[in-house]
């Protein structure tokens, strides 16, 4: 698995793991300052308990990876991040709706929007953090994670994991639960309408 990491990706599992979650945090944190300006509250972003929003991690390194070809010209690169992370916003929003009855994101409100799913603003955003994906973020994250890599990566890495496993397996858990409470309830609640 490592040497197929390492091929694959110029790093061992664990280092891509590091970056993952560091990925996660920033974007918890980047979701958690626009949803709470937009909203006027506090407002704790993320599917999971924790502070991460492992749709950035993904995000993030998928279009690093996938981009490295044409990582040299920067207005394909903006494009091509652009449609990729909002085509990746699309199936993650179908797939939260198949499993879950909802997607946690609502951009109905935002001028050039698709059924509230993606939108012009996200898309523009999404190229652009690409871009800074290549130019800043991608060198900051490696430097990052190379200060305590040597000593403490892999046990970082392996701690987060079982975290984060656990987190996730208990949200989906109570997500799916709410899905199957309200569809009961809606059934009940069609069932007496019709009986009035």
């Amino acid at each position: 698995m490592s040497v197929f990491f390492y091929k694959t990706f110029g790093m061992d599992i664990y280092f891509f793991l590091n970056c993952f979650f560091i990925y996660s945090f920033f974007g918890w944190i980047f979701e958690c300052i626009v949803m709470s300006y937009e909203e006027k509250r506090p407002v704790n972003r993320g599917f999971i308990r924790g502070p991460l929003c492992t749709i950035y991690g993904a995000g993030a390194l998928g279009v690093y990876f996938l981009l490295q070809p044409i990582a040299e010209h920067k207005v394909l690169l903006f494009l091509a991040g652009a449609v990729l992370a909002t085509v990746f916003e699309m199936l993650v929003a179908w797939l939260m709706t198949k499993l879950f009855g909802y997607f946690w994101w609502d951009y109905n409100n935002k001028p050039f929007n698709y059924k509230g799913v993606i939108c012009l603003e996200s898309t523009i955003c999404w190229g652009v953090m690409t871009t800074l994906t290549f130019l800043f973020f991608q060198p900051f994250v490696e430097k990052l994670v190379n200060i305590y890599y040597a000593q403490y990566g892999k046990v970082v890495a392996v701690a987060v994991l079982a975290l984060y496993c656990i987190d996730f397996s208990t949200s989906f858990y109570k997500a799916f639960n709410e899905r199957e409470n309200k569809v009961s309830e809606d059934e009940y609640i069609d069932a007496e309408e019709q009986y009035q």
